[in-house]
């Protein structure tokens, strides 16, 4: 090791051993990929909240619910996940009434089954990317970890063959070891903070949702003994 060799990042990058290069392309790999699952949930984080708030607000605007019932199913690709729970519940509900289901407790359990099963699925499609934040945040570390741990072991083999050993020997081979650790930080931070944030705005996503299935069966549930109101009138 020449001490007066380049100690700048990319000479200690291309000056480490095959094995810690292999860890800094994974850390790059990880950390290039993470950035792009926190734009892109970013974005679809923000048009599911947009979506469900347009919705909420169009059915308390006191629109029948066979309007909302017929504009939802047109949406049902371009619509939000509130809206496409909504139309679930609601074909339900539609479906044992035409079937002359008269138990308002079978009406209901139908229609909350339906319901739940429509939010699972699209919490499912909200949480997409999450556990992926959650892995690169929690691994990252220690790929960054063993890649220095590999890197010092490389470097001492190295010493044991100088006669000398100063500082200015010495500091090369340790300082291309901690860029490892270095790298797994740089790609932990960033996916660690997204998924806590992202966490917190799908729990809201979800609390809001749940509440607007009990909101609605409750509709439903006041309107069951009146079949033309459950599903042509305002509430």
């Amino acid at each position: 090791m020449n001490p007066s060799q380049d100690m700048s990042i990319l000479s200690l990058v291309l000056q480490a051993s095959w094995v810690v290069q292999l860890v800094m392309l994974i850390l790059v790999a990880g950390s290039v990929a993470s950035w792009a699952t926190i734009f892109r949930k970013a974005m679809a984080i923000k048009r599911v909240r947009r979506l469900n708030e347009e919705f909420e607000e169009d059915f308390w605007s006191g629109n029948s619910l066979n309007d909302l019932y017929t504009r939802a199913t047109q949406n049902a690709k371009s619509g939000g996940p509130m809206e496409r729970i909504f139309a679930s519940g609601m074909r339900e509900y539609r479906k044992l009434r035409e079937r002359q289901v008269q138990s308002a407790t079978t009406l209901m359990d139908g229609t909350r089954r339906a319901m739940r099963a429509s939010f699972q699925r699209e919490m499912d499609q909200v949480e997409m990317g999450l556990s992926f934040l959650g892995t690169v945040g929690s691994v990252s570390p220690y790929i960054g970890l063993f890649g220095t741990v590999w890197g010092v072991m490389h470097a001492f083999t190295g010493f044991a063959s100088m006669e000398q050993l100063t500082l200015a020997t010495v500091a090369p081979g340790i300082a291309e070891a901690l860029v490892a650790t270095a790298m797994g930080l740089f790609a932990a931070i960033p996916a660690v903070t997204a998924y806590n944030r992202y966490a917190n705005h799908i729990d809201r996503i979800a609390n809001a949702q749940e509440t607007f299935v009990e909101e609605f069966s409750n509709i439903l549930q006041r309107n069951i003994s009146s079949p033309a109101q459950a599903s042509a009138s305002g509430h």
